[in-house]
């Protein structure tokens, strides 16, 4: 027989908006092929349990959406929807965001089976006094199909997490603290020298302040340069 942690469960969550995406909506039915279902609430928001095989859907005064397969989305933890229908009101939402900390051990435990994930294969198994081998190992192997959207799905939230950290450590807030960038300029200057994912695991907060300094006079320089050049011209 398969063995139950085939079918581990993990979640999908999102917030549902009207199609300007201006307004939340609230008691719109989220189902999962699985046989899951939900609502969301008074802040658009829903949470449903899943496994990797399943698709989900929303349905909001007898209309229905598409299915969505889990496997295809960028980012379950935020997949949200627009529904094709207008509100007249709108109601006042207050959103506090959880700690980059508290996200990322959620996000672990939410998709537990997705990341400890490995490409199956043959080992020998010793059953009383013979060695044979692992049936269910066997089966795996020729869900390719299954086996190949698993490791893209693992690569990306893999990905997610990379860039939520490096989010985390090089914040728009940080940067306009340390250099007074505003506008334009910030989100420049936060796409130009957006650091590596390896250099923010390794520098320290005083090491990242310092280069985040060093950048910003590398920035000051090309963009006098850039000045220079169009008055010359």
């Amino acid at each position: 027989m398969m063995t139950s942690s085939l079918h581990a469960q993990f979640k999908v969550k999102g917030t549902v908006y009207d199609s300007s995406r201006s307004f939340v909506l609230e008691a719109v039915t989220v189902l999962s092929t699985a046989g899951k279902g939900t609502t969301t609430d008074s802040n658009g928001h829903y949470a449903i349990e899943v496994t990797e095989k399943d698709s989900i859907w929303f349905s909001y005064l007898g209309k229905p959406t598409i299915k969505y397969p889990i496997l295809k989305m960028n980012d379950p933890l935020h997949f949200d929807v627009a529904l094709q229908l207008s509100v007249t009101v709108l109601k006042g939402v207050t959103v506090r965001p959880r700690s980059y900390r508290m996200d990322s051990i959620q996000n672990r435990i939410d998709y537990a089976k997705i990341f400890n994930y490995e490409k199956p294969k043959i080992q020998p198994a010793i059953y009383g006094l013979g060695v044979g081998f692992d049936l269910d190992e066997i089966i795996r192997m020729f869900q390719f199909r299954k086996n190949k959207n698993t490791l893209k799905f693992q690569q990306r939230l893999l990905e997610q997490e990379e860039d939520k950290f490096i989010d985390h450590r090089f914040s728009k807030q940080l940067v306009k603290r340390l250099t007074n960038l505003t506008g334009a300029q910030l989100d420049s200057f936060m796409v130009v020298y957006r650091p590596t994912y390896f250099f923010c695991q390794i520098a320290s907060d005083y090491e990242l302040a310092s280069w985040i300094k060093n950048c910003y006079q590398l920035f000051i320089q090309r963009n006098s340069s850039a000045e220079l050049r169009k008055e010359n011209n």
